[in-house]
C-alpha cells in the first residue's frame, strides 16, 4: 500500500498516526494552539506564488468559494494514564491556516513538491496547510448509516459520497490571529475553547448538513483520531472523526 512520491518520501496510502480503537472521551483530549505550529513557507518562491495563482483560478470558476480561517494540524503528543485501565491521553498541536492555503498546497497539482523528506509527519508536511477536519458517523433509529453526496459546486471532491463533517472553526471561538492568545492565562483559556470547539463543531455540521435538530441527536461522544491520511487523493489532510 506504499506510494513513492516525487520528493523521495515513501508514504502509505493510509497511515494512522495514532491508534485509539475505542475512541477518546473529552477528558482524554487536550489541545495547544500556538503559532509555532503554523505552516512554514516554502523556500521556492515559484511554488509559494502558485498558491495565490491556483486560488484565483478556482475563484474565477467558482465564485462561491470563501477563504475562511482553519485550525492547522501540527502534530500531537501522547501519554498513558496511571490507572489500571491504561487510558491514553492525547494533546493536539494546532496552528492557524486558511482555506486558500489549503487549496494552494494540499490540493495543488504539484502538492508533492511541498513535502519534506522525513519520517516525522509534522516535518514532512511543514509547508502544507493541513487543516484539521472533522466527521461524524450518524446512525439512524432504524440502524442505517447516513451518507451525503457533495454538491458539484464545492472546492474539493465534488459529487463524492461522504460522512457529515467539515472543520472546527477558529472564528467560533473568536480567533482570527495569534494575537488573540498572548500571555499564559490567555493561552490556557484559548486552548480550552479550542478543545470545546472540536466537539461542538461536529454537532453544528450534522445539524446543518442533515437538517435534523440537535435535540434529536443521541450523542456518543468518542473522539477517534484519524490523523494525516496519506494518499494522492486526500493529500495529507488530517482528520478528527467523532461518533
Amino acid at each position: 500500500m506504499e506510494k513513492e512520491v516525487g520528493n523521495g518520501c515513501s508514504s502509505l496510502a493510509y497511515k494512522l498516526l495514532f491508534s485509539c480503537p475505542f475512541g477518546l472521551s473529552q477528558p482524554q483530549l487536550s489541545a495547544v494552539f500556538d503559532e509555532s505550529y503554523d505552516r512554514i513557507p516554502h523556500s521556492d518562491s515559484n511554488l509559494e506564488n502558485s498558491i495565490s495563482q491556483i486560488w484565483d483560478q478556482r475563484v474565477q470558476k467558482n465564485g462561491s468559494l470563501f477563504n475562511g480561517k482553519k485550525f492547522r494540524y501540527g502534530g500531537y503528543s501522547q501519554k498513558s494514564g496511571d490507572g489500571s485501565k491504561k487510558e491514553s491521553y492525547v494533546c493536539l498541536h494546532l496552528g492557524l491556516t486558511d482555506y486558500k492555503t489549503f487549496v494552494g498546497t494540499n490540493l495543488n497539482p504539484s502538492w508533492e513538491k511541498f513535502l519534506v523528506a522525513s519520517e516525522d509527519d509534522p516535518t514532512q508536511c511543514q509547508h502544507t496547510s493541513s487543516p484539521l477536519g472533522n466527521g461524524a458517523i450518524v446512525e439512524t433509529s432504524d440502524q442505517k448509516i447516513v451518507l451525503l453526496q457533495r454538491s458539484d459546486n464545492v472546492g474539493e471532491f465534488p459529487g463524492h459520497f461522504v460522512f457529515p463533517g467539515g472543520h472546527p472553526e477558529p472564528q467560533e471561538v473568536g480567533i482570527e490571529t495569534h494575537e488573540y492568545c498572548k500571555g499564559s492565562k490567555d493561552s490556557e483559556l484559548v486552548n480550552k475553547k479550542v478543545l470545546q470547539e472540536m466537539f461542538e463543531s461536529i454537532i453544528r455540521e450534522v445539524v446543518e448538513e442533515i437538517g435534523v435538530p440537535a435535540t434529536s441527536l443521541m450523542l456518543s461522544f468518542q473522539f477517534l483520531l484519524l490523523l494525516a491520511v496519506r494518499s494522492s487523493f486526500y493529500r495529507h489532510i488530517p482528520q478528527g472523526l467523532e461518533c
